[in-house]
């Protein structure tokens, strides 16, 4: 009998000048330009260690910039001119501007590193997006 197992899907990778507000499921290759601990707090010692760190890092590709939100264990893995790749990532809203994350549904990973320049001059989290109702009569 034939294999019944579902084949897994090729990743399609994302430029990050391709990424819209309210978007998920993105899988892109970026380096780390840099990156900035915003938030550290919580137990370090005894039995229930439960910390708490977001660090705002700054990635990249050819296309463009954006900050991605790396939570707890993806700090580490955040290093100033790393490449990585982020699988299955998604598009935040922080006060009018796009942030890119990755939640317990995807995954952040550490890659050799990549031959292209990142474009400094397309922050895209510099981009201000208002929500507007569009009423339909």
């Amino acid at each position: 009998m034939a294999d019944s197992k579902p084949g897994l899907r090729k990743p399609v990778f994302t430029k990050v000048e391709q990424l819209r507000p309210g978007t998920s499921g993105h899988t892109l290759t970026v380096k780390v330009v840099n990156v900035k601990m915003v938030m550290q707090k919580g137990r370090s010692e005894g039995p229930q260690s439960r910390q708490m760190r977001i660090a705002e890092c700054l990635v990249g590709d050819e296309t463009g910039m954006i900050i991605f939100t790396a939570r707890n264990d993806q700090v580490d893995l955040m290093k100033e001119g790393s490449t990585v790749i982020l699988r299955n990532a998604k598009i935040d809203m922080f006060k009018g501007s796009m942030r890119l994350a990755v939640d317990k549904w995807g995954r952040v990973e550490v890659t050799e590193a990549a031959s292209f320049t990142v474009k400094e001059d397309n922050n895209l989290s510099l981009i201000e997006y208002e929500l507007v109702n569009v009423v339909v009569e």
